[in-house]
């Protein structure tokens, strides 16, 4: 695939960066601070002025909406063949834009387990001073956490009355309570969100808005990449289709890819790079015969239990009176992420650290997100940090606008353990549903699953978990990173095989974390801006 297969003429940039998201916004913001580098950053989705994405309780509202890629898997045998809906932000900011803003950052060990796998660089304490220059923590007093960095975390500012009684519960169920984002949790907490003054805090608002001032970077939306072009084994440029009109871009320097572990698998077999067989089969040119893209796909798997209550709960947020509070001083029912609180537990106490996350939404969260809310509710459920269950990205046809098929096969693993620790992770959400402070909040009565009052625990969990478990939005390494020769990228993020490539997203994740991704999505994009001029310095200064 050379430059010459288009006509269209190309325009020349030092950098291309291909996506807008968590890791691509910050990655492109932090290049076009050297003023000597031009920056090319293109995404797919359109700007991220819609009231929906600042407006923190309304990310809902942007499922299936234009600001969504709308993504479904295929048909998951472990959940009774149901297709599982995978949102994925198509906008400025990417999925940081629509996600629940929770700031997890997941344990220092799982860090240094990247290390053990992709090189000593990966490590926590090699890390830490990159989660220092991302966040701007509100109100911690933990030596680690940034406190003037371009991410804005704050503690909630209305937390619904039930989410009190949740942390009290927990503690009369026999769980700790401890501040959020320790090196290493061992309890519950209440979330700590991405916002600035009851506003979303994105990578667009964060990154890009500052950054788009500068001569040097160009942002363009409306674009989303088809191919990258080669010139024999090295990467010159991305094609991409821009208000129905084919065009190019050329790197001088390199291309970045950072689409998200859906998005980038796609677009590097898209280009040649792949499992040889099965581009072939789509009739596609094999630059580098690469097996591991697309595959080794983790998520993080949550089911849930619906009780219903009296009231309090986020089912009246659009309320006129709330609508005026939050429009007048960014306070109330609107400003909440949802997913209120949360906690890590073991299935196990023999297990060295937690391998299951409770959470808990002041709400009847039901239908994937996409039913509205059917009543007052309170959801509490399990997700699986670790699954054993790994899955794939796959080319549905050569046709870039085509949507990839999404299998993350779960509940697969020979054995089953992913279902035996979904299991028990329900039976402790029972656990702490029973105890003083929660039950007295609640009728008892189980919205999901239908008619669960009826059924003895064991039953109930066994139909929530089959009928009604979804993502938590979080899927990871479709390209991953690694040491040994048949990883997709090398511990600097180079595609192997090629020159002038490299992949900067949730996709080079070795194992997938027990947190949430946005915020380590977000340090994968500083370490590449890192490696890349650091890399350019070295060169500049060899040549002197």
């Amino acid at each position: 695939m050379s430059v010459g297969e288009s006509s269209a003429p190309a325009e020349s940039f030092d950098y291309v960066v291909v996506g807008a998201g968590s890791s691509g916004a910050a990655l492109a913001a932090r290049l076009s601070e050297n003023s000597k580098y031009t920056v090319l950053l293109l995404e797919a989705g359109e700007s991220d002025k819609n009231q929906a994405i600042s407006i923190p309780a309304a990310f809902s509202q942007l499922f299936k909406s234009g600001y969504d890629w709308n993504y479904e898997t295929v048909p998951q045998p472990g959940l009774g063949g149901r297709t599982v809906y995978w949102p994925r932000g198509k906008v400025l900011g990417g999925s940081s834009s629509m996600n629940a803003m929770m700031w997890v950052r997941g344990f220092a060990a799982d860090y240094d387990h990247w290390a053990e796998l992709a090189g000593s660089s990966w490590n926590y304490d090699s890390l830490k001073p990159l989660f220092q220059k991302v966040e701007r923590i509100m109100g911690s007093n933990d030596p680690d956490h940034g406190k003037a960095g371009a991410i804005s975390i704050e503690p909630q500012r209305d937390p619904r009355p039930h989410t009190a009684a949740f942390l009290k519960a927990v503690r009369e169920a026999g769980y700790s309570v401890e501040s959020a984002n320790r090196a290493q949790p061992e309890g519950f907490t209440q979330t700590m969100v991405s916002q600035k003054s009851g506003v979303r805090s994105s990578t667009a608002t964060a990154y890009l808005k500052p950054a788009r001032s500068r001569p040097n970077l160009e942002v363009r939306t409306g674009s989303q990449a088809t191919r990258v072009l080669f010139e024999g084994r090295r990467a010159v440029g991305v094609e991409y289709r821009q208000a129905g009109a084919q065009r190019r871009a050329t790197a001088r320097s390199e291309v970045i890819l950072a689409g998200g572990a859906v998005n980038t698998p796609q677009l590097l077999m898209l280009s040649g790079i792949g499992d040889a067989d099965q581009l072939r089969a789509q009739g596609l040119e094999v630059i580098v015969d690469s097996p591991e893209v697309g595959r080794g796909l983790r998520d993080h798997l949550t089911s849930l239990l619906v009780v219903a209550t009296d009231g309090g709960t986020l089912l009246t947020a659009t309320k006129l009176s709330q609508l005026g509070k939050y429009l007048l001083r960014r306070r109330g029912m609107l400003t909440s992420n949802v997913a209120e609180a949360y906690g890590f537990v073991r299935s196990d106490p023999a297990l060295p650290l937690p391998d299951v996350e409770l959470l808990f939404a002041p709400v009847a969260y039901v239908g994937e997100g996409l039913a509205g809310i059917p009543e007052h509710g309170l959801t509490l459920g399990p997700i699986l940090l670790r699954p054993k269950s790994h899955g794939t990205i796959t080319l549905a046809s050569a046709d870039p606008f085509d949507k990839p098929l999404i299998d993350p096969k779960y509940l697969s693993d020979e054995g089953g353990q992913d279902r035996a620790v979904m299991l028990a992770g329900l039976a402790m959400c029972e656990k702490i549903l029973a105890a003083p402070s929660l039950k007295a909040q609640s009728t008892r009565r189980f919205i999901v699953p239908d008619g669960g009052s009826q059924l003895d625990e064991a039953a109930r969990d066994a139909r929530a978990l089959v009928e009604y478990s979804h993502t938590l939005y979080h899927p990871t390494s479709t390209a991953r990173m690694g040491t040994d020769s048949a990883s997709v990228v090398d511990s600097e993020l180079k595609v192997r095989g090629v020159e002038g490539l490299r992949v900067a997203d949730a996709s080079v994740f070795p194992e997938i974390i027990r947190g949430h991704t946005n915020a380590p999505s977000i340090i994968v994009g500083e370490k590449a801006a890192e490696l890349i001029l650091s890399e350019r310095a070295g060169r500049q200064g060899s040549n002197r």
